[in-house]
């Protein structure tokens, strides 16, 4: 099989030389904006989960909104075994990846641009130029193959799982202390059964300076945890410019969601992020998001009360309507959106 079948159809298209009708487009249109200009590279903080310090820890995350983590305590085989599954299974064809990846396991391919500077563009060019797995890891013992690739997949996927629950909940203890939220205030506002893991590919290709692998954007998690190759192409913005997080083998990158700022009172900031896809070689990362728990409402000095199935909601109605994401700033007190 060639590398190409294993791509959604459109993304063969985008592999190809550029037509020049698109040629055109790039080249006159602002719709990019001021997001294409060339990134900076510096290191980002570095926490030591081993030796965790609640001083640093708190600095970091007022300051930054994203880390490095050291001594997580993933063993290095686990990595690499997962890393390997991960690129055999998205690696299959097309139409195997649509059959084989059921519930409670979802593919995907193609998410719309969900911020307004991605409006501008058309077709091919109008989605983040990216594939994944949805794998909620509740429901991951459920999933059942005949395919011996995924049986294994599957047994790298729980094992990680369980060590991501125990790196979250680790911090998130250590955050609470920071912050000083009392019990009622942290109660319930991470809760691991709602954790799941997103595998991603950024396809390689002649079009990677105008296809965007992901757009701008903030999690809604609490926490997110991502395990990137030595790819790169991961950008974080700060000080009015997007940075490069390096990409270092053994080490973790986490970052803020929406919903920690919004227990934290906006102490800690919800950081921005995005994707570059590379035009020699393929990407990818394998991501962890943890939410609260199902029900549990989040009070705060600078937001009315809300669930996160309330934000979730919010934000698949803007999508649709706006067609992109406004987030934390329609649940502002007083907030004129």
């Amino acid at each position: 099989m060639s590398n190409l079948e294993s791509y959604p159809p459109a993304f063969r298209q985008l592999k190809a030389p550029t037509p020049p009708q698109l040629a055109e487009l790039n080249n006159n249109s602002n719709s990019m904006g001021d997001t294409a200009q060339a990134s900076s590279s510096v290191d980002i903080p570095v926490v030591d989960l081993e030796c965790l310090s609640l001083e640093k820890l708190g600095e970091v995350c007022k300051e930054w909104g994203i880390f490095r983590l050291v001594n997580h305590g993933i063993p290095p085989s686990l990595l690499s075994k997962l890393e390997e599954h991960v690129k055999r299974v998205l690696s299959l064809s097309f139409e195997s990846k649509q059959a084989l990846l059921t519930n409670p396991l979802s593919y995907f391919w193609g998410t719309p641009l969900l911020t307004p500077t991605g409006a501008a563009l058309r077709g091919a060019l109008n989605i983040n130029w990216l594939e994944g797995i949805n794998v909620p890891l509740c429901h991951l013992q459920q999933f059942e193959s005949g395919d011996p690739r995924l049986h294994d997949f599957r047994h790298y996927l729980e094992e990680y799982g369980r060590h991501l629950s125990r790196i979250a909940t680790t911090l998130f203890e250590a955050m609470v202390k920071n912050l000083n939220l009392g019990p009622k205030q942290s109660e319930s506002s991470l809760d691991e059964s709602t954790g799941f893991i997103r595998v991603y590919r950024y396809p390689s290709g002649s079009l990677a300076d105008e296809a965007w692998g992901m757009m701008e954007h903030t999690d809604s998690s609490v926490l997110s945890i991502v395990n990137q190759d030595q790819v790169g192409g991961l950008e974080f913005f700060k000080d009015n410019e997007w940075v490069l997080v390096n990409p270092i083998s053994g080490t973790l990158v986490v970052n803020i969601g929406d919903m920690l700022q919004a227990i934290s009172d906006d102490q800690y900031m919800s950081v921005k992020h995005r994707v570059r896809t590379n035009k020699q070689a393929e990407r990818f990362s394998i991501c962890y998001f943890v939410f609260p728990a199902k029900g549990s409402v989040i009070r705060s000095s600078k937001y009315k009360p809300f669930t996160y199935t309330d934000f979730q909601q919010q934000v698949q109605h803007d999508t649709k309507t706006l067609g992109y994401k406004v987030g934390l700033q329609r649940f502002k007190l007083n907030a004129a959106v």
